[in-house]
């Protein structure tokens, strides 16, 4: 099951790289536009919290597999 706790991990990572830059553009508000249209901060706190919520998930999957 090596490969099953290595890929929680990456994915942990991916994931907490993903709410890390949520939070940066929350702190140090940049505009960002998508096909003319304006992306709000609410986009980004929703993906702060999805994406710190799926990282803990995969960082706690990869160490509860109930096997040494």
């Amino acid at each position: 099951m090596r490969n099953h706790k290595a890929g929680a991990v990456v994915g942990g990572i991916f994931f907490l790289l993903l709410a890390l830059i949520c939070l940066y553009r929350l702190l140090f508000w940049f505009p960002i536009t998508i096909g003319g249209e304006h992306i709000g901060q609410t986009v980004s706190f929703l993906g702060f919290a999805i994406f710190a919520a799926l990282s803990l998930i995969m960082f706690r999957g990869g160490r509860a597999t109930g096997e040494p």
